[in-house]
């Protein structure tokens, strides 16, 4: 694999999607996986297909994380477990801002945290951010707070390189587009009607997709950092521009 073999992987939000893929891929690469998320079901349906070493616990559970943390030595940490909301930020409520930063950034911020040390003491290690291209571009119909929150987890990932300098560990940003996955469900309360609206008749990036870029990242040489890949669908493109029309009472 490289002249500092990885052994060990965490990945957040193993349960589903991407973070599912990202497992199953890791494991095929010979790596002991253990997978985290909040559901137990999934959790154990993905340990009898994969070999992979199940956690039943939220990102968001301090106490839990450290404790999981203190008994595993992590070569490859892959912060993948989001949350999204819909609405701009005249709709967003308190519990929504909580949610999202508590799960989007305070996580990865404490998980890198704790696994950080270890990795420059063995001068071995590798961290995988999962952003969003809601990070680096405004869109109407985003949520506001889902955007600022993916921009903080780039900005860790280009402050985390200069933190790490001179030492082996890695630090790769993975910035997605459209994946096909259950979070446009979740968001709008109706799988059918999500796979209707965003997908039946789109060739969005499937999650083994984002699990593969993972997998180029981590099993590259170790003199090689992919520091960031921005992982679009073929048919869609980012950015543009709008611009609203004069009004009576604007002029």
């Amino acid at each position: 694999m490289s002249s500092q073999p990885y052994r060990n992987a965490l990945v957040t939000g193993a349960s589903s999607g991407i973070g599912a893929a990202i497992v199953r891929r890791l494991r095929e690469a010979g790596l002991d996986v253990h997978a985290v998320a909040r559901d137990e079901k999934r959790l154990a349906q993905l340990a009898e297909e994969t070999g992979c070493i199940p956690h039943a616990v939220s990102v968001s559970d301090q106490k839990g994380i450290e404790a999981l943390i203190n008994d595993i030595e992590v070569d490859v940490l892959v912060n993948n477990a989001g949350q999204s909301r819909t609405g701009n930020i005249t709709k967003t409520t308190p519990d929504d801002i909580d949610a999202l930063v508590d799960v989007n950034l305070r996580a990865v911020l404490q998980l890198t945290r704790l696994v950080v040390p270890g990795m420059m003491q063995r001068d071995r290690g590798h961290i995988v951010n999962i952003s969003s291209i809601a990070g680096h571009y405004a869109f109407a119909g985003g949520n506001t707070v889902y955007h600022a929150t993916k921009a903080g987890v780039h900005s860790l990932s280009q402050q985390l390189r200069c933190d790490l300098f001179g030492h082996h560990v890695r630090v790769t940003e993975i910035s997605p587009a459209r994946v096909e996955t259950e979070v446009f469900g979740r968001l709008i309360g109706d799988m059918a009607e999500a796979k209707k609206r965003f997908f039946d008749e789109y060739d969005s990036l499937l999650p083994e997709d984002i699990a593969n870029s993972v997998a180029f990242a981590v099993l590259a040489p170790s003199r090689m950092n992919v520091s960031f890949m921005e992982v679009l669908p073929t048919m869609q493109v980012v950015g543009g521009l709008n611009f609203a029309k004069k009004t009576a009472d604007r002029t």
